[in-house]
């Protein structure tokens, strides 16, 4: 199946390129409905990549890229089971969405995130597992996850070690803070900023750039220099479900739920 429209996300193969398009309401929370096209997508993926030789992610929506995980449905779950029942789904889902992601950070193809506005927690994560972030000067980039007395769980922390410099790494996860996009491309998040609603454009760019290069030599230089950190995500999934059995999380998940700003995400 190479073109898909679903609830949460769709998908295209044209002329040699991937563009999946993120769609829901209100920034693309990544939930259950979103995790499952995922999967789906994580399926037909080995078979469109023998035709294709680069994959585009960005989000249709205004706000942003990207909010993160669905806070909504994980403070709903944990009210509605017994607190061990509830940790154990967390961790079934956590160990669901590194596979997708390790499955996207482990493609032959090159990967190009385009991000705009709202680059958020597990929005951030799913950037990180491509190969190249285009910004629009407007992406702000952040792990809101503290405030929330927990972790980025989506594999955040090793990648970031993985590219990034530590003090790098240590200002996003303990401060709380947002990147904007010109911070973003100083410290090497970021390869590219552009015009504000550009990034999706500059993407495409790149990506026929790409398409006049051996595709197997691309695949191998990005195995060479891109390793999946593989036991260190499994170490986030154990401390990220530790974390969340403590009263901090629940009072944190309330306290969103429960907000009436508009954008509660927001820092």
């Amino acid at each position: 199946m190479n073109k898909f429209r679903g609830q949460a996300l769709s998908w295209e193969l044209k002329r040699g390129v991937i563009e999946l398009a993120l769609h829901r309401e209100p920034c693309n929370e990544l939930g259950s409905l979103a995790l499952g096209e995922f999967e789906e997508f994580a399926t037909r993926l080995d078979a469109m990549q023998r035709e294709a030789h680069a994959l585009i992610v960005y989000s249709e929506l205004k706000p942003g890229f990207c909010a993160g995980a669905d806070l909504r449905e994980l403070y709903q779950r944990s009210q509605a089971m017994e607190k061990r029942e509830a940790v154990k789904g967390v961790r079934n889902f956590l160990e669901r969405i590194h596979r997708v992601l390790n499955h996207i950070d482990d493609s032959p193809l090159t990967t190009i995130a385009a991000v705009h506005g709202v680059t958020f927690g597990g929005g951030f994560e799913l950037a990180l597992a491509c190969d190249v972030i285009i910004a629009d000067k407007m992406a702000r980039f952040c792990f809101p996850e503290l405030r929330l007395g927990l972790i980025p769980g989506f594999g955040g922390i090793p990648r970031l070690k993985r590219d990034l410099g530590n003090a790098v790494v240590r200002d996003l996860l303990l401060t709380g803070r947002s990147f904007n996009a010109t911070k973003a491309q100083q410290v090497g998040l970021v390869s590219q900023v552009v015009g504000e609603g550009e990034a999706l454009r500059a993407a495409r760019a790149t990506a026929l750039q790409l398409g006049k290069f051996d595709r197997a030599t691309a695949a191998a230089a990005k195995k060479f220099i891109k390793p999946i950190p593989h036991e260190e995500l499994r170490r986030e999934i154990d401390l990220f479900c530790e974390l969340f059995s403590q009263p901090a999380v629940e009072a944190g998940l309330k306290k969103f739920v429960e907000s009436t700003d508009a954008q509660p995400y927001l820092p």
